[in-house]
């Protein structure tokens, strides 16, 4: 008798499990027919986690996933993949990544985030630029783009000349007890400070104190949890109501609550005291009156406070994070490359006497080779891996038998296209002369990037262009920048973050020029 309870219950058993797995199986590989129906050309997708299951898993870095993918159909301008159970489709053609970011932008306004990106109770950002949609993108940028003119800029010049003094300091009174410099670890607390500053009015004093606060939590937004990240995206494939009930954060609740307590202090502040300055946050302040307070917007198209205040993170996370890598990365390729460094240092030193040891916005015009080494370092390391977009509306592609349909999540692989020989020869090489007057030229729309293009193209560009050609003027003219048996050769560059920037620090010898 308790053998046949035994059986019956095995059975049953056996019986839900098998119900439970072919469940499990549909749902996981239901949207897995779309390419081949289409006919695009794809790689076989995993149940559940499509393409992507060492990236999901954090056991590849993005660089390497999307490289696979993108090498594995050469001669095709689009190729289909599965991030987890969605269909992508990789935009590999420069003159249609033109197309969709640019000529066609009005079909593809929207990045194409959803799911925990774009809840609020999950993303404190989720009402930024980054990932807004829409109406509602459209009016915040209209509001925050003021905030970025050629003569906002150049009010902020004296600003970031300032943090760039008191980072010559710092460097000086290093060097007095050894000759090597960390050099990601120097230029985070000099973004820091520039955009403290600059954008919100705040003396934070990074450079000398690398332990504050603002690089603490600035450094944990963009180093999270993996194993975090990786259950939130398994959550979320079944349910986002689940991440939601489980109060999990895409980022680091005490970071970001930090970062909300003290831009919503500063933004009262000066309503409270009617204060008025030069900066984003003033912008910041008079976006909140006007959006806020509308009452001719829709429901759909309301703004709250919360939502102020995660563009303020925004720009205060991708303002210092991505000036940081950049420059760490311009100096450690310089410390390689002793006839770029001698190139860029005679046109600084040339530019200086030229205007009179004024190192002011003409002076920054005249920088042309400073810019094609920033757009070298650019193109090798592509900050951001890829750019994303979403179909808003039906679009036939121009000369292509396929339509892709409104709602199509796109993927464009700008570090793959900025490494690809056929538009760059001998890629790895760091060669400044790619982007000269006459390379630039002939250098085909879509496959230099780095930014972005189009409607949705960084706010902050122009911004970060003349924060770093500042401090590599100012230490190109003081110090020759080498390697030291600090520097790792060849540089890991897969930190696990999703952006492209060193795994560890990156150490230069700091000589002192004669």
């Amino acid at each position: 008798m308790i053998s046949q309870v035994i059986y019956i219950l095995f059975d049953y058993i056996s019986l839900s499990v098998f119900i439970i797995s072919v469940i499990t199986y549909y749902f996981s590989t239901s949207s897995y027919d779309k390419w081949l129906k289409l006919n695009v050309p794809h790689i076989r997708p995993v149940p559940l986690f499509g393409n992507t299951l060492k990236l999901s898993m954090k056991l590849e870095h993005q660089v390497d996933t999307f490289d696979r993918i993108y090498k594995q159909f050469p001669d095709e301008k689009y190729c289909g993949l599965y991030k987890m159970k969605t269909p992508y489709l990789m935009i590999r053609d420069p003159e249609l990544i033109n197309k969709i970011i640019v000529k066609d932008f009005s079909y593809f306004t929207d990045r194409g985030f959803d799911g925990v990106y774009t809840d609020p109770a999950i993303n404190v950002m989720a009402n930024s630029l980054l990932f807004l949609k829409g109406q509602k993108w459209r009016m915040m940028r209209q509001k925050l783009k003021s905030g970025f003119t050629p003569n906002k800029i150049i009010s902020m010049h004296d600003k970031i000349n300032e943090c760039a003094e008191h980072l010559m300091k710092n460097i000086d009174e290093k060097l007095k007890h050894t000759d090597q410099i960390q050099v990601k670890q120097a230029m985070g607390n000099y973004s820091t400070d520039v955009i403290g500053t600059c954008v919100f009015g705040l003396k934070l004093d990074t450079i000398k104190n690398d332990n504050s606060e603002f690089r603490k939590h600035a450094k944990k937004i963009f180093h999270q949890s993996r194993f975090k990240l990786f259950l939130i995206q398994i959550l979320q494939t079944i349910s986002l109501k689940l991440v939601k009930s489980l109060k999990l954060q895409l980022f680091p609740r005490d970071s970001t609550t930090f970062f909300y307590s003290v831009f919503k202090s500063v933004i009262n502040h000066r309503e409270e005291n009617n204060v008025v300055k030069n900066d984003l946050t003033q912008i910041l302040v008079e976006a909140k009156k006007e959006l806020l307070f509308n009452d001719n917007l829709t429901d759909k198209n309301k703004f709250m406070e919360s939502d102020i205040i995660g563009n303020a993170i925004l720009f205060f996370v991708s303002g210092s994070g991505t000036v940081t890598s950049t420059l760490a990365l311009c100096f450690y390729e310089l410390a390689l490359n002793k006839h770029v460094q001698d190139k860029l240092r005679k046109e600084i030193n040339t530019n200086i006497e030229k205007h009179g040891a004024q190192l002011n916005n003409n002076f920054i015009m005249d920088l042309h080779y400073a810019n094609m080494v920033l757009n070298e370092t650019a193109r090798m390391y592509s900050i951001t891996c890829v750019l994303l977009r979403e179909a808003t509306k039906m679009y036939n592609v121009p000369d292509e038998p396929i339509i892709i349909e409104k709602g199509q999540k796109i993927i464009i692989p700008l570090y793959n296209i900025h490494n690809d020989p056929k538009y760059y020869p001998d890629p790895q090489i760091f060669n400044p002369e790619r982007f000269s007057t006459e390379q630039n030229f002939k250098r085909m729309n879509g496959t230099f990037i780095p930014f972005g293009d189009g409607p949705r193209m960084c706010l902050g560009k122009r911004l970060a262009e003349i924060e770093m050609l500042l401090i590599l003027s100012k230490v190109l003219t003081k110090y020759e920048i080498l390697p030291c048996e600090k520097t790792e050769i060849p540089l890991d560059i897969k930190n696990g973050s999703g952006f492209i920037s060193s795994k560890n620090e990156i150490w230069l010898n700091f000589k002192l020029i004669a």
